[in-house]
């Protein structure tokens, strides 16, 4: 998880700790997030196959929505009074994602790599709705809902092609 930074002066009304402990957590967040757009571009690109296209597409859709998450997760943190951490050499210190093989051209291939890190993402995603609610921000905790139910749309219609 990223480091604890000094935030700026905010009239937010959630003591400092708290939004110090959630930027924290956005920017862990933000990194897996930018990570999976990246995954999901990289199976777009790469797909071959006679479900080219329909993966082709839902893959391109997948990487568009992921993208609209970091772009909200970074918001909040920033919200918060943190700084958003979404270089590339940030994300790519602090994403726990596995990282995705760059030899697959099979839409199986890549339907079976994408829905891991998807299911994996997601997996964070619902642990962070505890954390802030634990930490009553109920919006943080809601912008995470929003995501998680997102994201296990994504998951299912990734998966769909496995079944």
């Amino acid at each position: 998880m990223p480091t604890a930074a000094k935030l700026v002066t905010t009239k937010n009304d959630l003591p400092y700790e708290v939004r110090q402990n959630l930027v924290q957590r956005l920017n862990a967040v933000l990194a897996q997030s930018i990570d999976l757009a990246a995954q999901a571009k990289q199976a777009h690109w790469n797909v071959k196959g006679p479900n080219f296209f329909s993966l082709h597409e839902l893959f391109d859709k997948a990487a568009g929505e992921i993208a609209a998450f970091s772009d909200d997760l970074a918001e909040r943190a920033v919200q918060l009074g943190g700084i958003a951490e979404g270089t590339i050499q940030a994300v790519g210190r602090a994403s726990t994602l596995p990282e995705y093989p760059l030899d697959l051209t099979t839409g199986n291939g890549h339907v079976e790599a994408f829905s891991s890190a998807l299911a994996a993402f997601g997996r964070t995603v619902r642990e962070s709705i505890d954390y802030a609610a634990g930490l009553n921000d109920a919006d943080t905790a809601d912008l995470f809902t929003e995501i998680s139910r997102a994201v296990d749309k994504l998951l299912w219609l990734v998966e769909a092609h496995q079944q």
